[in-house]
């Protein structure tokens, strides 16, 4: 009983370059794709179209110092479902606001 487990050499290097093709080919056809895909896309918007300033000049921020809501010390962890506001809320420490800009 003579089986042959390997395939003949040349037979490995045509499928391999085969395969080197098919990739190449796939590579080649998502670039065109995808340049398709961007050309019907809308432009950058035109200077004229950018938004603008209000009144001409830039709009402060509004910085607050606040204070953090105390916890009660307990012996569990608390979770972050278990915080009132999602934990993101606080109390201002003395009820003013500075603006800069």
């Amino acid at each position: 009983m003579n089986v042959q487990l390997a395939a003949r050499p040349g037979v490995s290097a045509v499928l391999l370059t085969l395969v080197g093709v098919v990739i190449v080919a796939l590579l080649i056809g998502a670039f065109v794709w995808g340049r398709r895909v961007r050309s019907r896309e809308p432009g950058p918007p035109l200077p004229e179209e950018q938004p603008r300033l209000p009144n001409g000049r830039a709009v402060g921020d509004v910085v607050e110092r606040r204070e953090p809501d105390e916890l009660p010390r307990t012996h569990r962890r608390r979770k972050p479902h278990e915080l009132k506001g999602d934990g993101i809320e606080s109390r201002p420490a003395s009820g003013r606001h500075e603006q800069t800009g």
